[in-house]
């Protein structure tokens, strides 16, 4: 992206490069050929719809965790519709059971309970459960869905058999940013515990967590461990990828407003950790910004920091060549997947602009937002 792209925007913008995202989605075609895997994009990590008509090209569908994000793969993506959720509300059961090809239940209870009523609004739903294998590598607890206490899946203990002539796939998710040696570990314990049921069924998702498109990932590897699932159970097998898809595949375009000393000197953004960036809190992780580097490597170090009340909104402290000046662009490097998503417009931040940067490298700017969609929030 060079320096009259970078004029033509105003910030705070997400750009999305589809050079990147094609070079993410053929490595995933190639694991589908070498497989016969099916592969959903996870919408609650990448949602961005004005790029579905690429995406959809080389993916099977979408893997939806309510009824919003079930009628955005219905409407959008226009293929298979998978929909999971730890409860379903009365409310949506029958719009999500019209709308999806798939339904998986968190719980023998919800199987039990929504079961007959699924059937009836669609025969063809292929229906299963969410099973927790009880391994976990995550990095953090808080994303570990196979911690103490968890509520996400059925364990071996609750598991209820009398649901096996009804359902046709099992479902796990316990990765986290990870790799297919974390992967091996949990098939071996998935396996361990529920693989005397696996024969009775059509398909079994891995669910997502599986950092395929970070440089390093043994695709290989993966490509072995499915085949020989396959091979084992001969089951169908699907993948669900949020983070792999959209995986350095964009950036996160910032302004400097001000900057103010107070000990060290600090950069105001027009943008916001908190509001644009909640990951960076969250996990919490240091995002990459460009050309710069860890504070007091290079000559001029700044706290990078956003535009709201909130004291901890800090992107960092971070070095540069040269003295930063009001105006100057801010690139944060890899701002694709699990932001849009989660933005939102706490102290009525304005959320960034969405563009695509064309294979041609024409830039379409497909998304701006104002009052409107702050106000229509509350």
């Amino acid at each position: 992206m060079n320096n009259t792209i970078l004029n033509q925007i105003d910030t705070p913008c997400w750009i999305l490069e589809e050079k990147k995202l094609i070079k993410n989605l053929e490595l995933l075609k190639y694991i589908k050929d070498n497989t016969g895997a099916k592969i959903l994009l996870a919408l609650k990590g990448y949602a961005l719809y004005q790029s579905f008509d690429i995406i959809s090209k080389y993916l099977d569908g979408c893997c939806a965790s309510g009824l919003h994000e079930a009628i955005l793969a219905k409407k959008e993506f226009k293929k298979e519709v998978h929909t999971y959720s730890p409860a379903f509300k009365e409310s949506d059961i029958q719009s999500i059971a019209k709308i999806s090809n798939h339904i998986v239940f968190n719980s023998p209870s919800q199987y039990h309970k929504y079961i007959d009523r699924v059937k009836e609004i669609n025969p063809n739903i292929s229906t299963a459960l969410r099973v927790n294998p009880e391994t976990s590598h995550s990095p953090k607890e808080i994303y570990n869905p196979c911690g103490i206490y968890s509520r996400l899946g059925t364990t071996i203990q609750n598991f209820d058999e009398s649901i096996l002539d009804g359902i046709e796939g099992l479902h796990f998710h316990a990765l986290c940013e990870q790799g297919a040696d974390e992967l091996e570990d949990v098939l071996k314990n998935f396996e361990e515990k529920f693989g005397s049921y696996i024969d009775k069924l059509k398909w079994v998702n891995f669910g997502g967590g599986h950092h395929i498109t970070k440089e390093g990932y043994d695709v290989e590897k993966l490509i072995s461990l499915i085949n020989s699932f396959k091979k084992r159970y001969s089951v169908d097998v699907y993948l669900e990828l949020g983070e792999a898809i959209g995986w350095e595949s964009g950036v996160l375009v910032a302004s400097v407003l001000d900057i103010v000393h107070n000990g060290m000197d600090i950069a105001i953004l027009d943008t916001s950790a908190e509001a644009h960036m909640p990951d960076t809190i969250i996990m919490p992780y240091r995002a990459d910004v460009r050309d710069a580097s860890e504070a007091n490597i290079k000559a001029h170090t700044y706290r990078l920091s956003g535009n709201t009340c909130l004291a901890g909104d800090i992107m960092g402290d971070y070095s540069f060549d040269t003295p930063l000046k009001i105006g100057d662009k801010i690139i944060f490097e890899d701002q694709i997947h699990y932001t849009m998503v989660k933005a939102t417009t706490f102290n009525g931040i304005a959320l960034p602009s969405i563009a695509i940067l064309r294979e041609d490298d024409s830039l379409d700017i497909v998304k701006e937002f104002g009052y409107d969609e702050f106000k229509s929030r509350l």
